[in-house]
């Protein structure tokens, strides 16, 4: 029998010497052997630093009985998972199942015959020692997987990052524009999400997302002409025109990356940047663009970007314009409470007030602006 290295402690626990040498002289020439002459002992060895690997308990003892000491062993998170084979005379099918439903993973009985209890305990050992690799092999595997995970959402948020940069870099807008939106979308989303009406949409793992993909708002615009995009005065028309194109360039270039997830898995990422680039610059009475929804038919991520899009363009120096002060900003977005924007969205926003000006001047590009905000 390939019997265990010495390495491995065997607790023998029993309230009669006798049983316990006789146990000792089948095991000791095999393993390392501990002994406990009661349950309360029992449970001091097996919680120690150096914790058996394997325990032959007795039933009947004094104070704490075997069942009692088995079902404690199995209640601590330090112990449970040590195997507890009952060694005792009671041999009947009702104290079986007691013990086995107290944890115990076998019974002995006893007088004891030594070959059987070398070959139980082996039996035993073994099994524990696949389980200790399985888990030790899940464990890493997690491992493996968080750390896929985190670097897929690093490689993601920089392809974002990067992506939003390029659109930037053709207007007159600036990175400080991608964060400061993003983090006021977080901002009112978190905050909305606290009300029983929105929760359900609005779950922590959706508000992450509306926070990676807000910066694609304006991808679309890398397709608009520069002498429609770097204009520094008031659009024509047909100018205009073209412009507002530019949420429809952005929904389209997200349905093409979109097609590459096909057979494979839908990617909320992308549903709701594809939503945000092209619903941003719809307005709550349906006069918006580019299909003139109106009201909740617009969806809730678009409405969220159009709040936040349309107060850090107040609040941002432009070529046509001077950055506006923090106040006149809000009092804007107030008026336009029901007509460009839902109104509980307003509402909630008006109230953070002071956190989104603490997002807007940690982020802010210019002294001018960092000036208004705090006029």
């Amino acid at each position: 029998m390939n019997l265990k290295t010495q390495q491995t402690t065997i607790l023998v626990v029993d309230d009669v010497p006798q049983n316990v040498h006789i146990l000792n002289s089948i095991l000791g020439p095999h393993y390392r052997v501990k002994v406990a002459l009661n349950g309360e002992s029992a449970l001091k060895i097996a919680q120690a630093r150096e914790r058996p690997d394997l325990i032959l308990l007795d039933v009947v003892m004094p104070g704490l009985d075997g069942y009692e000491v088995c079902r404690r062993l199995k209640a601590d998170p330090t112990t449970t998972g040590i195997p507890v084979i009952f060694v005792t005379g009671m041999g009947e099918t009702d104290d079986e199942a007691k013990g086995f439903a107290a944890g115990a993973v076998d019974y002995i009985t006893k007088p004891v015959s030594p070959p059987i209890v070398l070959a139980r305990v082996l039996t035993h050992l073994e099994l524990k020692d696949a389980r200790d690799l399985l888990e030790h092999q899940n464990a890493v595997l997690e491992q493996k997987v968080e750390e896929r995970t985190q670097e897929l959402a690093l490689t993601q948020q920089v392809t974002i990052q990067s992506l939003a940069s390029l659109a930037e870099t053709r207007d007159n807008e600036t990175g400080g524009h991608i964060r400061r939106t993003q983090n006021y979308v977080r901002l009112l989303a978190e905050h909305l999400a606290a009300r029983p009406s929105y929760a359900s949409q609005l779950q922590p793992d959706v508000v992450e997302l509306l926070h990676r993909s807000a910066p694609l708002h304006d991808i679309g615009k890398v397709g608009v002409p520069d002498a429609i995009l770097l204009k520094p005065g008031k659009l024509t028309e047909d100018e205009f025109a073209e412009m507002k194109k530019h949420t429809i360039y952005g929904k389209e270039a997200i349905e093409r990356a979109q097609e590459l997830f096909q057979g494979f898995t839908k990617s909320d990422f992308l549903i709701l940047a594809r939503e945000i680039s092209y619903t941003h610059h719809e307005k709550w009475d349906g006069t918006g663009y580019p299909q003139g929804l109106a009201g909740e038919a617009i969806q809730l991520s678009g409405r969220l970007m159009a709040l936040a899009d349309v107060y850090d363009a107040l609040i941002s120096r432009r070529v046509y314009k001077p950055p506006f002060p923090h106040s006149k900003a809000l009092a804007i977005l107030a008026e336009g409470r029901g007509t460009h924007f839902d109104p509980v969205l307003v509402d909630v926003f008006l109230s953070l007030r002071e956190e989104v000006r603490s997002i807007a001047l940690e982020f802010t590009d210019h002294d001018e602006e960092r000036e208004a905000l705090q006029a």
